[in-house]
């Protein structure tokens, strides 16, 4: 999803618009109870809602399922896998879980703790000593607790440029150690893929083995979550799989495929609303299932301690939290809740939450672009079970806050073009290489008789357009991108471009590419 979106959506469940409305509740001392009846007219509800979202072209395709008292009392499909075609979703069509990925994988690391090889606590230098922050002391102190909580330092969702430009994820974890910090270590909270990502991996190479491999052998094999993997090329292969959409001029479209392997314990989880219900009766039994301890109890219960605050509610005043891979909050009546947003800007939102004193939790999976509805449809329910009515307008709010969070910023208004914009100087003074340790080269050449960069291992193409003297414009693309961004080159006193300024990519200040020297 956007850089701004992601971290966004990390806190809009919680800390932006918590479950509970001020001054419309009991005391602390009386908290509402979830009974069989309250849970039944709750489901009642939202089958209405999530199919009037569906008749109100609201969504394509979504999935629902509730878990209370160890059962799942709901699960079902509502529209398509795919807009225009016949193919209904069930409770088995799998999706695209995103963000949720990240509460998904910390029951896996759970699972490693409880082997004893490692601990929340582990170094990421005695696990895995190849991988390097930007400061040798931070690389050295820097733990699995840290990156699971967004505390490391790194810039918000850093890397995730990386992976749209087309880098794997070796490439991405090496190039993070170019990457200076934008706070102190362990002083902010930053929403980071690509840190979440590095402790997954260094955690499961404990073990000798990949992310993938461990996520199927300790959680979703034991857990009898059949059509959930790690891997996008299981997802691709599915049958019965809901596909992405985006809008386009008012019409969900299916257009984009995301392949989220390169973050895949922070984004890369496929998987059902079955599948998902297990893992809410494994969370809400503390990690046993049908009997089985398949998660050790007391580091589960540990990622659920709050780790870094994420902001206070405007409703409520009530703070915020960050765990080990989920949003804690606490209600107000004090009981815990946990949740999880996820989404693709290029097709797919998603949201889990749960009570454990209520020993209740909901899951809904959609599979278009985020705006709301997941987490409108998860707060409902709950508002319903609990108090027999919403207390508030949750889609129009979530829509609103994530319409802030996912419109695209142009880092140029080419709208209101320069009155008189001065001509740019010959090609040649500005083609060539450039290059910087972050992103790698850039290379700009000639194309039909104007400018064209080339960007990243895929080599992706993009048209420069004039717009004021050294100042050219472009079209981002993928996962993060922002509209339209600037191109602007630094020029000697020769009149040849010596670096390069590409706005999109300077947010963290890893923009400016150096000029390579030609060899002859």
């Amino acid at each position: 999803m956007s850089i701004s979106a992601l971290a966004k959506l990390a806190t809009v469940s919680t800390s932006c618009l918590l479950l509970l409305a001020p001054g419309s509740i009991a005391a602390p001392d009386a908290a509402p109870q979830a009974t069989d009846e309250s849970v039944h007219q709750a489901l009642l509800a939202i089958d209405g809602l999530a199919q009037k979202k569906i008749d109100d072209n609201e969504e394509v395709g979504m999935a629902v399922a509730v878990v209370h008292k160890d059962k799942v009392v709901f699960a079902k499909g509502f529209g398509l896998r795919e807009a225009g075609k016949s193919d209904k979703v069930d409770a088995d069509t799998v999706f695209q879980l995103a963000s949720v990925s990240k509460p998904v994988g910390s029951a896996v690391i759970d699972s490693l703790i409880g082997d004893g090889k490692i601990t929340w606590d582990s170094k990421i230098s005695d696990i895995d000593p190849d991988f390097q922050m930007y400061d040798a002391w931070v690389t050295r102190e820097l733990t699995i607790r840290d990156l699971y909580a967004h505390r490391s330092g790194l810039p918000d969702h850093a890397g995730d440029l990386l992976e749209d430009m087309g880098y794997d994820r070796a490439q991405v974890l090496h190039r993070l150690r170019f990457q200076k910090p934008d706070s102190s270590f362990r002083s902010h909270y930053a929403y980071t893929n690509f840190g979440l990502t590095e402790a997954a991996v260094a955690a499961a190479k404990a073990y000798g083995l990949s992310w993938e491999e461990v996520s199927q052998q300790r959680l979703y094999t034991p857990a009898g979550m059949k059509s959930t993997s790690s891997r996008y090329a299981d997802f691709a292969g599915r049958t019965n799989k809901a596909l992405g959409h985006v809008l386009v001029n008012g019409k969900w479209v299916q257009r984009y495929h995301r392949d989220p392997d390169a973050q895949s314990p922070a984004g890369g989880v496929s998987s059902s609303i079955n599948d998902m219900a297990q893992w809410m009766r494994l969370q809400l039994g503390n990690g046993k299932l049908d009997g089985r301890q398949i998660v050790p109890e007391q580091p589960l219960l540990e990622s659920r301690h709050p780790q870094m605050l994420t902001g206070f509610s405007p409703l409520n005043d009530l703070p915020g939290f960050y765990g080990l891979g989920i949003n804690v909050n606490y209600d107000e009546h004090g009981q815990l809740v946990l949740s999880h947003s996820g989404a693709f800007d290029l097709g797919a939102a998603t949201c889990i939450r749960f009570i454990p004193n209520q020993q209740l939790g909901i899951i809904v999976l959609t599979n278009c672009y985020p705006n709301g509805v997941a987490e409108g449809l998860a707060a409902s329910f709950f508002d319903y079970a609990l108090y027999g009515k919403s207390t508030h307008e949750w889609f129009a709010l979530y829509k609103q806050a994530l319409t802030a969070a996912v419109v695209p910023k142009m880092e140029i208004d080419i709208s209101k073009p320069p009155a008189a914009p001065a001509r740019a100087l010959s090609n040649l003074a500005y083609t060539g290489t450039y290059t910087n340790d972050y992103f790698g080269d850039i290379v700009v050449a000639e194309k039909n008789g104007g400018l064209a960069m080339t960007q990243g291992p895929n080599k992706t193409v993009f048209t420069m357009k004039h717009y004021n003297r050294d100042t050219f414009t472009y079209e981002t693309t993928g996962e993060n991108a922002a509209g339209t961004s600037g191109i602007t080159f630094t020029l000697d006193t020769g009149g040849r471009a010596t670096a390069v300024t590409i706005s999109n990519l300077n947010k963290d200040g890893n923009g400016v590419f150096w000029r390579v020297p030609e060899t002859r």
